[in-house]
């Protein structure tokens, strides 16, 4: 009817709440689509990159990421474990990582601390004898199987040792340092496992 008066706080009620059930099914509508855009389980199995925050790591502590269905050992190195490094050169196999183990790990971790920061080892958890995954034995005292332990890694399944940069030693099954896999630090806390510096896949 014409003479009919128009309630206009019901009408700005109505249409608040249509603007807000309309938002809620939008970003409804968005999330699914968005997460759709991050890898798969299996893409990441098949080697998309892996981004670790390394903020949480105290010194002296490794922590285990998975990629490409491997375990990836990040260690936060001590100074102790870092100056230990040069005393181990002559019980091991390839000391400098450019011998038996070219191939093993990418130019920049050619090294005696196998990196690209000193500090951080980034590094494929898997003994080059049979594949079996070692220990983190990372303190520096005497060991079972090693009395001059300067810590490092200690495979169970047949007693391959490396040192806290994943250098073999001499005398064990193993024939080769562990692998480096590519990575990079996005900033200083923050590694991506899978790309290299260079942005190389």
């Amino acid at each position: 009817m014409a003479n009919e008066v128009v309630d206009h706080g019901r009408r700005r009620f109505l249409t608040a709440t249509t603007a807000v059930v309309g938002g809620i099914g939008v970003v409804s509508a968005a999330v699914p689509f968005i997460k759709s855009w991050e890898p798969s389980a299996r893409a990441l199995a098949a080697g998309a990159p892996v981004t670790q925050s390394l903020k949480k790591i105290e010194p002296g502590q490794q922590i285990v990421v998975p990629w490409r269905s491997l375990p990836v050992f990040i260690v936060n190195r001590t100074p102790e474990q870092l100056a230990a490094l040069p005393k181990q050169d002559d019980r091991l196999v390839d000391p400098k990582s450019d011998g038996t183990s070219s191939g093993q790990q990418p130019e920049y971790a050619q090294n005696e601390t196998r990196s690209i920061k000193p500090q951080w080892l980034v590094m494929v958890g898997i003994c080059t004898h049979l594949g079996c995954v070692p220990d983190y034995h990372g303190e520096m005292k005497p060991e079972p199987f090693d009395p001059n332990w300067a810590g490092g890694y200690y495979c169970p399944c047949h007693h391959s040792r490396y040192d806290i940069a994943g250098r073999v030693y001499k005398g064990v099954p193993a024939p080769k340092n562990m692998e480096i896999p590519k990575y990079h630090f996005i900033d200083d806390t923050t590694v991506q496992i899978g790309v290299g510096p260079k942005g190389e896949a």
